[in-house]
């Protein structure tokens, strides 16, 4: 470390900071102590700490070297200054020159205008921001990164003081309504449709790390490894059920799950953190809050998600590490059973008694998490985002979940039971319709063929193509093994992964998106902000074509994982003609250099662009004269077209995909691509909901590229739809000046029998 009073190692300053918060005293008074022994282990002329209040308020607890009169008095938004802008971001800030930031907020009561640098880390437990703590110097002070790790070990250290409530009570941080005594309802989000009823049973809690600093590395080091082999020993027990029939979805999941679990870039970091001073336990819980941290950010809901399987893996990791039974306790489960719980993982979800299990209710999760996938592939009803059920349902209530419409019903009566059952009976009845279409094409009433394939990012989702009848993987995103890992995959490692989707995927198509990351998709070795906008930012094509070297590795590898093959592969958010130009020319100087080494060469190349920005709608004649194919990204082509933030709840529902505006911006993309002869394709959420699917094929489009869990229902209504009447009809109303033409669309489906 440098700094002139820095006279300790980073692990007696982290051994000091332990006996501090082990030893008497109020919660306030060993925060005192602990901000000034920072200060000086850390070589700092201050050290600060703020907590997180009600309201999104960080107020400052404690400080060594700032007036103590700003104490408990200076508070700011998250979001703003340098403290607030650490909290937003979930990710630490260091900065030689603090004051000329733009982000830099005065605060006079402070006496911090004599301190020119600073750092900063977030105080994370569980993925969520409890407070910030903060060094300061007088000088221009250079942090270097193993500086900026010892903050967010300590972090982690104060992070447990808070979260136990010593600080702040923890009537903060739980929802205001309490249990209900009467019956009420929980507004949730659909991960699965259908509904369930049953007595609700309560999850298991995740278990809390108490002892967090190590005596002896060699110890810790020793414990991971025992305890990943009895994960990886349970996991395979598990495997061997025989209801996880071979070739199954939900098998495939799991067991790309237990490949998940020996991740070499996984466990390296979590080695790393014990070499930092951790128990194993509190370095795996370190690692996975850095991890959960740094994709919750991430704008892709797709990326985001997957840390769902990470937060489970390292529950399970540290299970092992304590010494708890990971197996659900032996206690009699009621016959119909409605599981709650904050989170769970893919296997903790199959470790339950599906016999009984009616519906999954989480109060947080993702639609496309791997347990909403297993979820759907036993046909279990689920909900997640369903705030504060965890405070407003007891065990063996009876609860009912609706997962067509994302409701939770606690209590509800029994003409209210009787409405459910009869609903049940008719969802029914309407999922025996898709299972019959789902080895069909996807042809319309009067002959049209319209193609249906997939979106995926990881291996597990490729035996969806199967699951689902798909035809395809429209867009594979290739970017999440470059954010899982602790360090950029090689070119070998990368057409390895290529090649096994490729084998997966057998006789049907992929097209592999080459890799999409800046802006808010930060690589964890990779120093990158942002950004104020980062969807408009610094991402994608930009930064590939700006970095060259992180393009010609990947297209090296997809040409090696081809050999023999078909590739298919676009670029992304393609601005201008001459940004494609430039990426062709690296595949080009690698497809010479490898026919030039004598390699094998892929079968054919077919390359494409995806259209994002409406700047591309301007340049479609010459752009349609270079590529094999034109494949629309409708999440960000709408929210540009709208200059509307999709992440800002705000403004979700504010602008309707099915608009005249956007429809007459697509209807003029697909008439250009089809007097060129260039196949087009829409990926994208437009294309998994049935109304805006029958939409999109009435202005034309012949491919869409979907969830899988939307290929059913978009399947099922191509093939109650007949096109023609369809055609007409959304000629003349796109160019209505309405807000939206979706009420018209749902009136026209019902009218002519269409499954919406």
């Amino acid at each position: 470390m440098s700094g002139a009073r820095s006279k300790i190692t980073p692990r007696q300053l982290l051994a000091r900071v332990r006996d501090v918060m082990a030893g008497a005293g109020a919660g306030q008074d060993r925060l005192n102590r602990v901000v000034s022994l920072i200060a000086g282990g850390m070589g700092a002329e201050v050290c600060s700490v703020y907590i997180r209040r009600a309201g999104d308020v960080l107020e400052l607890f404690a400080t060594e070297g700032l007036k103590q009169a700003a104490v408990h008095q200076t508070r700011l938004r998250v979001g703003e200054g340098l403290v607030g802008v650490i909290a937003a971001r979930t990710r630490p800030l260091a900065l030689s020159d603090a004051q000329h930031h733009p982000a830099f907020v005065f605060r006079p009561e402070t006496g911090e205008e004599i301190y020119h640098s600073l750092m900063g880390v977030p105080i994370l437990r569980g993925g969520r921001v409890l407070g910030v703590l903060v060094v300061q110097n007088r000088t221009r002070r250079r942090y270097v990164a193993e500086e900026v790790e010892i903050a967010q070990t300590i972090a982690m250290v104060l992070a447990e003081m808070v979260a136990g409530g010593e600080l702040i009570g923890g009537e903060e941080l739980i929802p205001t309504d309490g249990i209900a005594v009467a019956p009420l309802q929980i507004t949730a989000a659909r991960f699965h449709r259908g509904m369930g009823m049953g007595l609700a049973v309560l999850a298991r809690p995740h278990v809390q790390v108490t002892r967090l600093v190590a005596e002896d590395l060699e110890e810790e080091h020793a414990r991971l490894r025992l305890a990943v082999t009895d994960m990886h020993g349970a996991l395979d027990a598990l495997l061997k059920d025989e209801t996880l029939a071979d070739g199954s979805e939900h098998r495939g999941i799991l067991e790309s799950y237990r490949m998940i679990a020996e991740d070499a870039g996984w466990l390296g970091r979590i080695g790393e953190a014990i070499d930092g001073g951790l128990t194993a336990e509190a370095a795996v819980m370190k690692v996975q809050n850095d991890i959960r941290a740094r994709l919750s950010q991430v704008s892709d809901r797709y990326l985001r998600e997957r840390v769902h399987d990470l937060d489970d893996l390292a529950q399970r990791l540290i299970k092992h590490l304590v010494g708890e039974d990971e197996m659900n306790p032996s206690v009699p489960l009621p016959e119909d059973v409605v599981l709650i719980a904050r989170n769970l993982g893919p296997a903790e979800l199959l470790e339950f008694d599906r016999s009984r299990l009616r519906a999954v209710v989480l109060e947080e999760g993702s639609p496309m998490a791997h347990v909403a996938i297993i979820a759907r592939a036993l046909d279990i009803p689920m909900v997640g985002q369903a705030k504060g059920v965890l405070g407003r349902v007891e065990e063996g209530d009876p609860l009912i979940v609706d997962g067509d419409h994302g409701s939770v019903l606690v209590r509800p009566g029994q003409n209210v039971r009787q409405s459910y059952r009869d609903s049940i009976a008719e969802r029914d009845r309407q999922k025996a319709s898709y299972a019959a279409v789902r080895d069909l094409p996807a042809q319309t009433c009067d002959g049209v063929r319209v193609e249906v394939h997939i979106n995926a990012g990881l291996r597990i989702d490729i035996p969806q193509i199967v699951e689902t009848g798909a035809d395809g993987v429209g867009l594979y995103r290739t970017e999440i093994p470059f954010m899982v890992r602790h360090d950029f995959p090689d070119v070998e490692t990368q057409a390895a992964l290529y090649g096994e989707i490729l084998e997966q995927a057998g006789d049907k198509p992929v097209i592999f998106r080459t890799i999409d990351v800046g802006g808010d998709k930060v690589l964890p070795y990779w120093d990158s902000s942002a950004g104020d906008n980062p969807a408009m930012g610094w991402r994608a094509i930009r930064i590939c074509l700006d970095r060259p070297f992180i393009l010609r590795h990947q297209l090296r590898a997809l040409i090696l994982a081809t050999a023999g093959r078909d590739l298919r592969m676009m670029f992304p958010m393609i601005a201008e003609i001459a940004e494609y130009d430039a990426a062709r020319r690296m595949l080009d100087m690698e497809l010479d250099r490898m026919r030039k080494q004598g390699k094998p060469m892929p079968k054919s190349v077919c390359v494409g662009a995806m259209l994002e920005v409406p700047a591309l709608v301007f340049q479609l004649p010459g752009m349609l004269k270079r590529v094999d194919f034109l494949s629309v990204g409708s999440n960000d082509l709408v929210q540009f077209l709208f200059a509307s933030d999709r992440g800002n709840s705000r403004l979700a529902d504010r602008y309707d995909p099915i608009s005249p505006a956007v429809l007459r911006v697509l209807s003029e993309i697909v008439a250009q691509c089809d007097a060129a002869g260039v196949p087009v394709s829409l990926c994208g959420e437009m294309a998994g909901n049935p109304l805006d699917a029958m939409a999109l094929v009435g202005l034309g489009f012949r491919r869409l590229s979907m969830a899988p869990s939307s290929v059913g229902r978009v399947k099922a209504m191509i093939r109650s739809l007949t096109l023609s009447p369809l055609a007409a009809y959304m000629a003349r109303i796109s160019d209505s000046p309405d807000h939206s033409v979706r009420d018209k669309l749902r009136t026209f489906a019902l009218d002519h029998g269409v499954m919406i």
